[in-house]
């Protein structure tokens, strides 16, 4: 049974589709015919041993304890005789060249291509998923491609990207893939980035962090109790890994996706302004996102233009310096400016950039240096 394809028939199958800013490298009919649920499965890092040949993982805070045949949370490992095993590798289900722009990363090599991949499964159950048809599945269900660390990182190579984003689902999810191909990508002197919701311990970030060039990670609500309920997820973890990935020197952007009557109070938004500025500091990159009606809450309207930009002059107030507003093309909230002298010094529609005032990382007007990977 042919269930996978070979990287030379991959390639050789590209077709060079653009569809909103994206180049997909694997033509969506084409994947829709392949057989479902290529898997590949090799041993998982972060989880030990128990009694009975139960096993625990400990990559993030669900710490899923598993019996012999059971599976974890994130739907991407399995407890086989005594040893988990991870399902999410090798088998990307999503291969896609997008601007680096969408990831959302305004302030590391802007205007730049990235490669992007993804596998299914996350550590997350939010209702308002964007991706779900991917992310809330197993490996067994979606359609995979066998691609290798290494391949992955040929193909940066060969369509000349000069990073790799692991995005689209939960990068957590398929951690060892992630390491894998981050630290081959780092000996080739490729970036490597990920969208990701933040939800993992010390030891296995800190681990990938050796490997991380930049980070966009997910802070969904800034309340425990919301963060539990609506995502199954943990605000308390989330916040730790935001200050370990700014010590240990990863580019760091956070999107914030406001969803109306969920967290577009006025009082928390503030509330998580003050802690980035405290704990982050003021050049954090901050992206307040438009929500559109998805998955489970489809009954909600889309997050309303004034209440984005609301938000931004909130964060603007407390002290941030870099606010913007995603999913509103055409937007001023859009655009990069100076915290000196205020001037637009990246200008963009949507994923476009149609001018950039930067002088070597600084602001070409005043000289203040623009925090940021620019080159």
């Amino acid at each position: 049974m042919k269930d996978s394809i070979s990287r030379r028939d991959f390639v050789k199958s590209a077709t060079a589709i653009v569809l909103s800013s994206t180049l997909f490298l694997i033509d969506k009919e084409e994947a829709e015919a392949q057989e479902i649920g290529y898997t590949s499965p090799i041993e998982a890092r972060h989880y030990r041993k128990l009694k009975k040949k139960r096993v625990q993982c400990y990559r993030c805070p669900n710490l899923c304890k598993l019996k012999p045949g059971e599976r974890s949370f994130c739907r991407t490992r399995i407890n086989r005789k005594g040893k988990l095993y991870t399902l999410a590798y090798g088998n990307p289900c999503a291969v896609h060249i997008d601007p680096i722009e969408k990831k959302p990363l305004f302030h590391f090599l802007p205007k730049t291509q990235v490669l992007s991949i993804a596998t299914a499964g996350c550590t997350f159950r939010c209702k308002f998923c964007q991706n779900w048809e991917i992310s809330q599945f197993r490996p067994e269900e979606t359609a995979n491609y066998t691609l290798s660390p290494q391949e992955v990182v040929n193909l940066a190579k060969e369509y000349k990207t000069p990073s790799i984003a692991c995005t689209y689902s939960e990068p957590t999810a398929f951690y060892e893939y992630m390491y894998d191909t981050s630290k081959l990508a780092k000996e080739a002197g490729i970036r490597t980035t990920v969208h990701s919701n933040g939800c993992i311990n010390e030891e296995p970030l800190e681990e990938l962090c050796e490997y991380l060039d930049a980070a966009n990670i997910d802070l969904k609500f800034f309340d425990e109790d919301k963060y539990f309920k609506i995502s199954h997820g943990y605000l308390s973890t989330v916040l730790d890994a935001l200050v370990t990935l700014r010590n240990k020197g990863v580019h760091l952007e956070l999107t914030n996706l406001v969803v109306p009557s969920l967290n577009d109070d006025e009082k928390e938004i503030k509330k998580m302004a003050t802690w980035i500025l405290e704990n982050l500091g003021p050049d954090v990159p901050l992206h307040f996102s438009r929500f559109h009606p998805m998955y489970k809450l489809k009954n909600l309207p889309p997050t309303p233009v004034k209440t984005l930009e609301l938000a931004r002059d909130v964060s603007l107030e407390v002290g941030l310096q870099y606010v913007y507003i995603g999913n509103v093309p055409g937007h001023e909230g859009e655009n990069t400016y100076c915290p000196s002298c205020g001037a637009v010094l990246i200008k963009r529609i949507g994923y476009n950039i149609t001018a950039n005032k930067l002088s070597n990382g600084k602001c070409s007007f005043c000289g203040r240096i623009i925090e940021g990977m620019w080159k």
